[in-house]
Formats: structure tokens, C-alpha cells, sequence
């Protein structure tokens, strides 16, 4: 996606709104500290602590699959028609998917291995693969320790944001965002760590949050314990949250549990200066990361998501009123977690160190129950809005628990450009940075980087930059992105450019730069520049682009190669081989075109447009009933895809089912506008199925709907021209056929100039 973690209790889900944090790193950076230990040192003194720590949720975050953490099952998704299977083969983990193809067989079969697991299990697993390429994709099918009705209490389902037919598939790839909150920080980092290029593993991973994540870099305190250092000297060389302000005990918590939304907004932004692993315990997590939030009064404010428990805690009176004496660690111990009655006693002793009186009257004057569970009136379980199948205490505190169900089954929410938020991006921590510079370019980007509020960041980010000129590359990459995503390509040029002179190795700049002018009109510069950009190394998305560049520039050998070396790159990317078989179908060469489309359908079956073109080549080559499935799959995945409908319109009317093919046409028209460059050809082609049906007069009516939107259009004063000629209205098809004899396309002014020879010969 493009935040998330969990720390304690969580973890996984979490992985879903990774793509929300917006991180833009330097490439090659080193790891920020050369001062971390192996974590398995610190058990040589405190062998008690990591013991007890060794059960937690952190610690358990991220581990090797086994027969335990790895059932073998089978699950059927039903909104993308696809099965998903967990089995071993030969002491290795695999998840499968396949779908029952056309003729009843297993087609679309994608078969992964599971090489890390993330979550402790106390609520969800999620499950990883290592890539050729050293990067990590997380598989789609989930284990939830927690669904209503389920036996025996645990299931099978998919990952947050995958519970739709266009789900990522084999696609979402961990992002260093995910992987600061799920497990240590690494030895050392492979690749470049800048947004929008894939983050590279080292082999050797951590297994699992260590001291280090709360306690710092502990390669200083090591050395002066080996040495016999006395007792403060010791304490002096490691960080000891207890011992750290209130705000900044606060921050080594809220370093992974504030998130504040997992929807695009952004949640956060990491600082341009920061890498991406260099928070250290004590500092102020606002010299790391800007936290954003929804503004008041949007209608956001009693969201509950999976890592949001400082979020919610940091609303509750309790909080507000301790003044910082209530903390995280005033319930919860991070070396060591109670469980069962120990844990409901424990936290309710916690509770009635503030509120033991007054509770204690309520009971005697029997106003309040005689319950210690405290947590389940005031903190109660409830399923996260963000990760539908994992079950969380809420950590708001409240006088009284909501009266609706709780735990009642979710539909996972769908965000579409029609239902996202929309509306101004708020700092949340800290509420007001420091007035100049900083706020107004970090406000400004917050608005534009998720769209959330284009209208009033574009100009705000574009003035920032004039005023601050600041050096930092990003800033002018999400200026450009904000013009790109307003559809004004023409002004994220120049923008792109700046970005890419500012930092010349920034591949993504050099891609995003070579995208606009392509999509400008300017392939051969984009080729140019996209050359500059795999010199940097190598990358799938840019060998795509530069495919797309020559196939614009009519290099067909050029473009070919392009697409291939994209598609070895990337085992799972489709995007080539629908390229691939688009050059194919435009040369006339459908044996070559349909395996490329089958392949780009195989890597992503809810790829809507491979489906469509698949259904093209069948059509055309009188296979209509397999056409006809993947025409319906395209438009079951994708309603509004109004190519699909046309061409299968086509399609049914070359089998003689006009009516069907209206329908198509009509569905067509209710999802474009004028303005859409094919709503002409739509109206031609709907008034074709008319006369096909001898409906005359509503095909004339459309006929000049066409012609009305595109007044030089050949084959409408065509098609028009000859049902009138052949209606016996030779005056009024005349002009008609005129004007379709000058049209530039050569089999239109053809048979439009034989017409007028019949017609001046009768």
C-alpha cells in the first residue's frame, strides 16, 4: 500500500496501511546507528526480563513459519472468485491462489512460499515472501485469532484492504514504514530507501521487537559492562524510558501505536531529513515523524483502528487530567504481560488506584456492579474499523460503554474516489508546529500527497516552495504529483524536472518526470530521461515506461524487448504482458498477443483491462463464448470500464444479439460524459445496434447525437449518410456523405465516395 504496527499487541494487520505513511528517503543510506547489538547480548545480564519478555506480543512479532503458526486450509474468496490454500511440501510453506477457469479447470495458479510470519498470533498472522529481487510482498490470506462464530474461535481470512474482487493480489510489498513498527531494526540496509522504490532485505533479519526499539542502541552499554563499569555509568549509557520525561516516555510507545488513521490522508510524514530506522528512544518522536489527522467535525472522530491505542487513549479525561502521570506503562509492563484472571485483578488495581473510593460508594449506595473487570465497561473489546476480522480493547476510557454490539461482524469499507475523505489535513502531534517553513510546507504536502485536499494544497505547496526554496527534493516530487493527480501534466513537468535536478539519482523523479512527458506528447525525451533513470538500476516500472514510450515513437522490436526485461524483473507485475499483448493485437498477430494477455491475467486476474483485450483476440478469432466470459469478468471487476462495454458490444452484435449489446452501449453512456474522447463512437455504435433491430428513428436521433459531439467525425456522417440514402432521402444524406468522403480515414472516404457514385449514377 503505500504505516502500521503493533508493537504489543498487534501487528499485522497493521500491514494494510503502510502506504499511508509518506517516507521519502536518500538512496544507500547506512543504518542510522552502527551502535546496535545483537539483541540475544542483553540476556547475558538480565536473563529474567528476557525470559518473561520473550512471551510478549513484541517479541513474538516476527518470527519463521512452522507446523504451528502455519495450518494447512483452503478458502474461497468469493468477491474475486479466487481459492487460497496454506500447505507444506517438503518442510517449506506455501500459499497458494487459483481460480475455476472458462472450461471448469484450475487457471490463474500463483503459488508463493511462506518465508517470514508476522504478528504475534494474539490477534492476526500475516504471512510474508522473499522475492528473487530481495524484496518482501505479503501473501493475501490471513489467520485471525479472534471471528464471531467461527470454530474452534480462530480463522481463515483475507488481509485488511484484500476483501474486494481488485484486491492487490501478490502485490503489496513491505515497505521499511511496515517494517520499523513489525520487527528490530536490521543490521544494515540493502538498496535505495526512497519512496516509491522497493524496499531491498537483508537475508539475515531480525526476529522479533528487541530491547533496542525502547531501550536504544545498546553497543556502548555492552562494552562498559564487559569492562566492569560502575552501576551509573551504566545507567548513563542506555535508555531507561521510566526515567524519561513524561512526553517522552509517551513517544517511545507512540512510536508505533499513534497511528491515527490507516485510510489515505497521510497519517504521517516521516521527516525528509530522517531515514527511515533513526528514531531513537528519548528523543522527541516530532523530530522523527509529523503525525496528521482528519480535521474536527468531518465526521472521523470515534474511529477504531488496529494501531491506534495511544490515539484513543491520548482522548480519554483520564489521560487529559493525569497530566502525564498516566502512561502506557501504567497498565502495561513491555517486559512481561498477565494473562487471564492475573490480567483483568492487575489492570483493576490499576484502575483503583485513582478511583477505589468513589467506586467503593457507587457499589455500597448498588449504582455499580461488583466486578473488578474494570477494562470490560470502560476499555471494551471491539472490532477494528480498519481490519474487520481482528477484535482490540479500545483505549479510549469511557464513563459508559456504547450499547451497540461491539463485536458484531464489518463489511471492510472500500475507499474509491467517490467515498474518501476529502476535506483539509490537520497536524495532530504536535498539534502546532513551529510557525514558517516547516509547518507550511509539511501542511501543504499533507493536503496534496494523498489528494485529500488539492484545491487548497496545490497553491499552498507551490507558494511554499516559491517563498522557502527549500533543498529537499520531495517536496517538488509532491507538487508535481499534485499536478499530475489534478490533471494539469503540463505544469508537473517542469516541477518533475526540478525534483530530478535536485537530485539527480532519485530514479523515482527521473520515472515520474519520463511518465509526463510521455503522456505530453514527448516520447523521445521521455525515452531520453527514462535511459538516465535505469542507469541508476535496475527497475521494472521504468522498463515498462520506456516500452510505453517506444511503443509511442512506433518502435515495435524496441518497445518489445522493454516489456520483457519489465516482466523478468518483476515475476508478479502484469502491466507488461498486457503492453506486450497490446503491441501484439495492434500488429494483427493474435497468436503472439493472446498467451501475453493470458500471462498478464495469470499474474493479476482482476486486471480488468488484460481481460478485456483476452476477450478481444477470442472474439475476433470466433470464440465467443470464452470472449464473452472475460468480457463479463472485466466488467463484473470494473462496472464502470466503458471500453469493456463497447467492445463487447461489438462482440454481441457480430453473433446478431443486438439487444444485448444496446444494453451494453447504454450501460456504456451512464458511466462517461461528453467530453469522454469515445462518447461519440458510443453513440455511433448504439445507433448501428438500432438499425440492426430496424429501429429507424432513435438511430437517426443518435447518429446526430454523434455528430453533435464530434462534428469531423467520418464513420457517423457515414453510417448516417447511408441509412438515409438507403431510406430514400438522397438530399439529406448528401452532406453526410460529403463530409465523410474528406475524412482522413482512408476506408471511410472510400466507401463514402462510392456512395456518392451510386447515388450520381441512379
Amino acid at each position: 500500500m503505500r504505516s502500521r504496527l503493533l508493537a504489543a499487541i498487534v501487528i499485522a494487520a497493521a500491514l494494510a496501511g503502510a502506504a499511508f505513511f509518506v517516507r521519502h528517503r536518500s538512496s544507500h543510506a547506512p543504518l542510522v546507528a552502527a551502535s546496535y547489538v545483537d539483541p540475544a547480548t542483553c540476556a547475558g545480564c538480565h536473563s529474567d526480563i528476557s525470559q518473561t519478555y520473550s512471551r510478549t506480543g513484541m517479541a513474538r512479532s516476527f518470527y519463521r513459519p512452522s507446523r504451528e503458526n502455519v495450518k494447512p486450509t483452503t478458502f474461497y474468496h468469493k468477491a474475486s472468485d479466487s481459492y487460497f490454500t496454506t500447505f507444506e511440501r517438503d518442510g517449506r510453506f506455501f500459499q497458494r491462489r487459483y481460480q475455476i477457469g472458462f472450461n471448469g479447470k484450475q487457471t490463474n495458479s500463483v503459488e508463493k512460499q511462506v518465508d517470514y510470519v508476522v504478528g504475534s498470533g494474539n490477534h492476526v498472522r500475516a504471512y510474508l515472501h522473499r522475492t528473487g529481487r530481495n524484496t518482501l510482498i505479503e501473501l493475501p490470506l490471513a489467520w485471525y485469532a479472534e471471528n464471531e462464530g467461527s470454530s474452534p474461535g480462530w480463522s481463515w481470512a483475507m488481509n485488511p484492504g484484500y476483501d474486494r474482487p481488485d484486491h492487490p493480489g501478490f502485490t503489496r510489498n513491505i515497505t521499511n514504514a511496515c517494517m520499523f513498527c513489525h520487527n528490530g531494526i536490521p543490521s544494515f540496509l540493502l538498496g535505495s530507501t526512497e519512496a516509491g522504490r522497493d524496499a531491498v532485505f537483508p537475508d539475515q533479519m531480525p526476529q522479533g521487537i528487541d530491547c533496542q526499539r525502547c531501550h536504544g542502541p545498546g553497543s556502548r552499554h555492552v562494552q562498559l559492562a564487559e569492562n566492569g563499569a560502575k552501576a551509573d555509568a551504566l545507567r548513563g549509557s542506555i535508555v531507561n524510558p521510566a526515567r524519561l520525561s513524561p512526553d517522552r516516555q509517551m513517544d517511545v510507545c507512540m512510536q508505533c501505536h499513534l497511528e491515527t488513521t490507516s485510510s489515505p490522508l497521510p497519517n504521517a510524514i516521516v521527516r525528509y531529513e530522517r531515514e527511515s530506522f533513526s528514531y531513537k528512544p528519548g528523543e522527541p518522536l516530532s523530530d522523527f515523524v509529523l503525525q496528521f489527522d482528519h480535521a474536527p467535525g468531518t465526521g472521523h472522530e470515534d474511529k477504531f483502528e488496529i494501531a491506534g491505542a495511544a490515539y484513543r487513549l491520548r482522548r480519554s479525561a483520564c489521560f487529559l487530567k493525569s497530566e502525564g502521570r498516566l502512561q502506557c506503562t501504567t497498565c502495561h509492563n513491555p517486559h512481561d504481560i498477565p494473562r487471564g484472571n492475573q490480567a483483568a485483578q492487575h489492570y483493576a488495581g490499576v484502575c483503583k488506584q485513582c478511583h477505589g473510593a468513589a467506586v467503593a460508594k457507587l457499589i455500597a449506595a448498588a449504582t455499580h456492579t461488583k466486578s473488578d473487570d474494570c477494562a470490560g465497561c470502560h476499555m471494551p473489546k471491539r472490532r477494528t474499523d480498519d481490519v474487520v476480522h481482528a477484535v482490540m480493547t479500545d483505549h479510549y476510557i469511557q464513563r459508559r460503554k456504547p450499547e451497540r454490539d461491539l463485536l458484531a461482524p464489518l463489511t471492510e469499507r472500500r475507499e474509491t474516489d467517490d467515498n474518501r475523505y476529502r476535506g483539509e489535513v490537520v497536524f495532530y502531534y504536535p498539534q502546532a508546529p513551529r510557525a514558517g517553513r516547516e509547518r507550511d510546507l509539511y501542511w501543504a504536502v499533507a493536503q496534496v500527497s494523498q489528494k485529500s485536499n488539492l484545491s487548497e494544497g496545490i497553491p499552498a505547496l507551490a507558494a511554499a516552495i516559491e517563498k522557502y526554496k527549500p533543498e529537499n527534493f520531495e517536496f517538488y516530487l509532491h507538487l508535481g504529483d499534485a499536478f499530475s493527480n489534478n490533471g494539469e501534466l503540463s505544469k508537473a513537468l517542469p516541477v518533475y524536472e526540478e525534483a530530478a535536478r535536485r537530485k539527480p539519482d532519485s530514479l523515482v523523479a527521473l520515472r515520474k518526470w519520463a511518465f509526463s512527458l510521455r503522456s505530453t506528447g514527448q516520447p523521445e525525451r521521455a525515452v531520453e530521461i527514462l535511459k538516465r533513470a535505469l542507469a541508476i538500476g535496475p527497475d521494472a516500472t521504468a522498463w515498462h515506461e520506456l516500452g510505453l514510450a517506444y511503443v509511442a515513437l512506433h518502435s515495435r522490436d524496441e518497445a518489445v524487448a522493454a516489456f520483457e526485461k519489465a516482466a523478468d524483473l518483476d515475476e508478479d507485475m502484469a502491466e507488461p504482458y498486457n503492453s506486450l499483448g497490446a503491441v501484439w493485437l495492434e500488429n494483427q498477430d493474435l497468436s503472439r498477443a493472446e498467451p501475453a494477455f493470458r500471462e498478464a491475467i495469470r499474474r493479476q486476474p482482476d486486471y480488468a483491462e488484460a481481460r478485456s483485450n483476452l476477450a478481444n483476440v477470442l472474439s475476433a478469432n470466433g470464440r465467443f463464448e470464452e470472449a464473452k466470459y472475460h468480457f463479463e469478468a472485466a466488467i463484473r471487476m470494473k462496472p464502470e470500464y466503458a471500453a469493456a462495454r463497447y467492445n463487447y458490444a461489438i462482440a454481441l452484435a457480430r453473433v446478431k444479439r443486438f439487444s444485448e449489446a444496446q444494453s451494453q452501449v447504454e450501460a456504456e453512456l451512464k458511466f462517461i460524459a461528453d467530453s469522454y474522447p469515445g462518447a461519440a463512437e458510443a453513440h455511433d455504435l448504439l445507433a448501428n445496434l438500432l438499425v440492426g433491430q430496424g429501429k429507424i428513428e432513435p438511430a437517426v436521433q443518435e447518429y446526430e447525437r454523434a455528430i453533435t459531439l464530434q462534428p469531423n467525425f467520418g464513420r457517423a456522417h457515414l453510417d448516417l449518410g447511408s441509412l438515409l440514402a438507403e431510406s430514400g432521402d438522397v438530399r439529406a444524406a448528401l452532406p453526410h456523405l460529403q463530409e465523410a468522403a474528406a475524412s482522413p480515414d482512408p476506408a471511410v472516404s472510400t466507401e463514402a465516395h462510392q456512395m456518392l457514385h451510386q447515388i450520381g449514377n441512379r
